[in-house]
């Protein structure tokens, strides 16, 4: 009976330099598949994270369009100059929530009666500045950075004589120099190569009186 020959040393290597061909294969495909992984990870919680902020902001505006004290919805809503500290002057929505917002904490509760508006910050992005009307006035506005990804912010405006939608930059007056509403925001978010839009609509009837 033959005996079988032990492998030589020619095909020792050269299964030697298979599997390593293969293992350097199958890393290239585990760090490649991570990698993917690891940058879809990052969109998702970036998605979650833009539209939790858009839900949000949606759930306060409803709030802040609900007729109290006798307004209509179509008088929820206005544009002021506010003062915080930090930011100098602020030109910005502005909208009362009567029972406060979660993200608004006042003596370790809601801030109840809270005077709202909404701006952007060139460092701390898309901001809420507020106070609640039982303090005084002359108190300095409150701060609350609601998310850092927030780079711009966007008014749409619907025009009832030529019936065309517009999309400015900044808030615009009407021709007796009255803020105009706009029917809707545009939030521009950005983090890194991520980019995204949210639109959220204004619970404003089209076409309302432009408010003094």
């Amino acid at each position: 009976m033959k005996t079988r020959r032990g492998a030589t040393l020619i095909e020792l290597l050269a299964a030697i330099s298979m599997m390593a061909m293969l293992m350097t294969a199958l890393l290239s495909f585990v760090f490649s598949m991570t990698e993917i992984w690891g940058q879809g990870g990052e969109k998702r919680l970036f998605d979650q994270h833009i539209n939790a902020v858009t839900r949000h902001l949606e759930s306060m505006m409803r709030r802040a369009a609900l007729p109290t004290a006798g307004l209509a919805s179509e008088e929820a809503f206005t544009f002021s100059e506010v003062s915080p500290s930090r930011a100098g002057k602020i030109n910005g929505l502005t909208f009362m929530l009567p029972g406060g917002d979660r993200l608004m904490q006042w003596d370790g509760s809601q801030a109840p009666i809270a005077e709202v508006t909404l701006g952007i910050d060139s460092q701390q992005g898309l901001m809420l500045y507020w106070r609640s009307q039982l303090e005084e006035e002359e108190d300095e506005w409150r701060e609350t950075a609601v998310t850092p990804f927030v780079d711009a912010l966007r008014f749409v405006y619907f025009d009832v004589e030529t019936k065309r939608w517009s999309t400015e930059s900044s808030p615009q007056r009407n021709r007796e120099g009255l803020w105009r509403v706009p029917e809707r925001l545009i939030l521009q978010f950005e983090h890194g190569d991520l980019k995204a839009e949210r639109t959220i609509t204004l619970p404003l009837a089209i076409g309302g009186q432009p408010i003094l």
